[in-house]
């Protein structure tokens, strides 16, 4: 058995390979030792030694950028390098005693990135492989030396289970902020699992449940297993998840599969793996996704990376930059990268669900305020999205919506949205000088092409002063679409 042929791909310049290597080497030695004779699991061992964890006592030597990083590769690199180190203590006890201190004094750096709420930064495909590994550390602490050395009390660990939940749609699609990939679905996060049984939260089993109807469960679903509790009933179905990302969801139910489901992000845009698209929201109703991102893009683009400053390349990439987002674009330029943004203001569980970011920082070079509201309507029906700016120089405005739909302009300020074999109604309620258009999201080679992705604009010509952007989303529900009439509300009395 050439079991060591388990690294032959291994690029130990990159340590995430190391890490990945050794937390699977070291699980099969693990589990299948009884089964193997010695000159097997003599050889196993040699390579994991050498090209694992001989590899990670070196990196933490040199006090590698990894170990006390705040985002997935703390929880990849320390987590697999100490499963590894578990795996063999009872022969190699050094590695062990060398190791472990280091991993567990070092996963709380990106495990507090979790505060205070449960989300994670970097979105939901990054959710998934960072908490696939801070499980399978957790859960080998838990197991082998029967502690946790408090990981799991750390701020929004018992929270995170939510985050998956609440960031998908009825669709399955998820609020695909930062560098998700395209149309990511929720699948069946096996974390939510551990995440149950540590925190004795039937919503998390209840729901990894459900998902498993419809796929196939893994080995950690089996190892982790929870009973079903029937909690669904109990959700609610408005959450606000604060944080230095932070996320507002509302829909209008977990059990009708053509619910109205929204979902809207603020936060900062240097996070790691983020985009320019402060304010970006994604819309479900009809049993479609509407309002969609487009995802991350190739990573082998040359400085795909390279976000540090304005004129970076990465914002030059479509799918990175404003222009492709869910957000307004002012002047014709993209949100400034080393804006934040905050919920200002949210409502939960009444009866026009809402939220407002203000994002003036995404801005500050054309306005002195920018805020944005999302309000649900119409007993939940419908959306209404209003963005006000106090303009500080004359400008025009692009509010822009990206979605897989056929769209056929009714007239200036009305557009109907095709998809599915379902019908949604665009309304401009203000101001009165916008109208709407349509772009096209496709791009050249080699960035990704976006075919048959068009965009929805509600443009106002170059204005200064106090400017309302007030759009109505209303699907086409059996015996028609919601007509709003409330007019504009401002924010601050929302």
């Amino acid at each position: 058995m050439k079991t060591v042929c388990a690294f032959a791909d291994w690029n130990p310049s990159h340590f995430l390979d190391v890490a990945e290597m050794t937390h699977a080497v070291a699980i099969g030695y693990d589990w299948l030792y009884n089964k193997m004779d010695q000159p097997t699991r003599d050889q196993i061992k040699s390579g994991l030694l050498k090209l694992g964890l001989e590899e990670g006592k070196k990196a933490y030597s040199t006090n590698a950028w990894w170990a006390k990083s705040e985002f997935n590769w703390n929880q990849v690199c320390n987590s697999g390098l100490l499963i590894g180190a578990l795996a063999v203590a009872e022969t190699d006890p050094s590695y062990g005693m060398y190791i472990l201190p280091k991993a567990i004094e070092n996963l709380p750096y990106a495990l507090k990135s979790y505060g205070p709420d449960g989300v994670w930064s970097e979105g939901p495909g990054y959710w998934g492989y960072a908490t696939d590994y801070t499980a399978y550390g957790i859960s080998a602490l838990q197991t082998a030396l029967g502690n946790d050395f408090g990981l799991t009390q750390l701020p929004g660990m018992n929270l995170t289970g939510y985050f998956p939940i609440y960031s998908a749609g009825p669709t399955g699609y998820m609020l695909n902020y930062a560098d998700a990939g395209e149309k990511s679905k929720v699948g069946a996060p096996h974390p939510e699992m551990w995440l149950a049984g540590v925190y004795n939260n039937n919503h998390f089993s209840d729901f990894l449940h459900d998902q498993l109807a419809g796929t196939t469960a893994n080995v950690y679903d089996v190892i982790w297993f929870r009973p079903y509790a029937n909690s669904a009933a109990q959700r609610d179905l408005d959450k606000y998840f604060g944080g230095s990302v932070s996320l507002y969801f509302s829909r209008s139910s977990w059990s009708d599969p053509n619910a109205l489901w929204i979902g809207i992000k603020a936060g900062y845009n240097k996070v790691n793996h983020g985009h320019l698209d402060l304010g970006n929201f994604e819309l479900d109703a009809l049993g479609v996704r509407w309002a969609r991102d487009l995802g991350s893009d190739d990573y082998n683009l040359p400085d795909y990376f390279s976000g540090s400053t304005q004129t970076s390349q990465r914002w030059k990439y479509y799918r990175l930059n404003s222009f492709s987002h869910n957000v307004p674009v002012l002047g014709g330029v993209n949100q400034n990268v080393d804006a934040t943004s905050k919920f200002t203001k949210h409502g939960e569980a009444v009866a026009e669900p809402f939220s407002i970011v203000d994002f003036t920082e995404a801005y500050k070079q054309f306005a002195g305020s920018a805020l944005r509201g999302m309000k649900v309507v119409g007993n939940r029906k419908a959306v209404v999205i209003q963005d006000e700016f106090a303009l500080t120089k004359s400008t025009d405005i692009a509010w822009g919506m990206t979605t897989d739909a056929t769209i056929q302009i009714i007239n200036p300020r009305q557009a109907e949205l095709s998809l599915g074999g379902q019908k949604m109604t665009a309304k401009i309620l203000s101001p009165a000088n916008a109208a709407f258009t349509v772009e096209s999201a496709q791009q050249a080679a080699p960035q990704k092409q976006n075919l048959g992705v068009s965009r929805l604009m509600a443009k106002v010509p170059a204005t200064t002063g106090n400017v309302v952007v007030l759009i109505l989303l209303a699907p086409q529900w059996p015996g028609g679409a919601f007509d709003y009439t409330g007019g504009v509300t401002p924010l601050a009395n929302w």
